[in-house]
């Protein structure tokens, strides 16, 4: 798993010819840390890692806060229709993004989001997966704890709040990293919905450096270590709950 890093790594920190060389070789006769700073030079890095950022950080939060809440309408409220809504909702993973990519554009458009940070972050802040999930992680916890809340006088969102959250860390957590992940290498998306050098992203950014005839692989290299180094923290710093989210049923101990 760690070879393609590791030669990312080498490859970022050699010349065009060094790249270029058969056979290849791992470690250059020079290494080449200005690639580093050309990568600047070349694109606006630092405005398509703000634009990255926000862009990642809305859809998870928002994804958060609205898939938990529909996950636990669906786990322990009961109303008309409940199980054909779900299924429907889990419908929406069978169909392609391409399917439904022009009418999106078209309904952007028609609400004026074209080249925005709403078209980038909205649609994005909701997803079927995350519901499934969180919905099969909060049927995992003993019902007596939603019956003891409402012996307490809680409401549902009390029991919301104050029981199930507290206890889906791991699962929170679990998402949080899948729609970082997504978020943060989504090309498509905001290749489409954006045509500004104000408003593109990391993945639009580090895609330019691959040309028609040829591609400046050094630098490609360069600007892919730095878009990586951050999912990687993120992981590493979170794998324990990543871990736990996806093996627990949520109670420990």
């Amino acid at each position: 798993m760690i070879v393609p890093f590791l030669w990312m790594i080498s490859t970022s920190l050699k010349s065009y010819a060094d790249s270029m060389q058969i056979p290849p070789v791992w470690i250059p006769p020079e290494l080449h840390w200005d690639n580093y700073a050309k990568v600047f030079d070349k694109i606006p890095f630092m405005e398509y890692y703000l634009n990255t950022l926000l862009m990642t950080a809305g859809r998870t939060v928002g994804q958060l806060l609205i898939c938990s809440i529909a996950a636990f309408a669906f786990a322990c409220m009961r109303f008309p229709g409940k199980n054909i809504i779900f299924i429907a909702l889990l419908s929406v993973l069978m169909v392609p993004s391409q399917v439904v990519m022009i009418p999106s554009f078209v309904i952007m458009r028609d609400l004026g989001w074209l080249d925005t940070f709403y078209a980038l972050i909205i649609p994005g802040m909701f997803s079927a997966f995350g519901t499934f999930l969180l919905r099969q992680f909060f049927l995992g916890l003993p019902r007596d704890l939603e019956e003891a809340g409402k012996i307490d006088g809680c409401s549902y969102f009390g029991i919301f709040a104050r029981i199930y959250l507290p206890l889906s860390r791991s699962a929170l957590v679990s998402l949080a990293i899948f729609t970082v992940m997504a978020s943060w290498n989504d090309l498509q998306w905001p290749l489409i919905m954006t045509s500004s050098d104000e408003m593109r992203v990391l993945s639009i950014g580090v895609s330019t450096f691959q040309g028609q005839h040829s591609t400046d692989y050094p630098l490609l290299m360069a600007a892919a270590v730095m878009t990586t180094l951050p999912l990687i923290i993120v992981f590493i710093f979170l794998q324990r709950y990543f871990i736990e989210g996806i093996a627990m049923s949520g109670i420990k101990g």
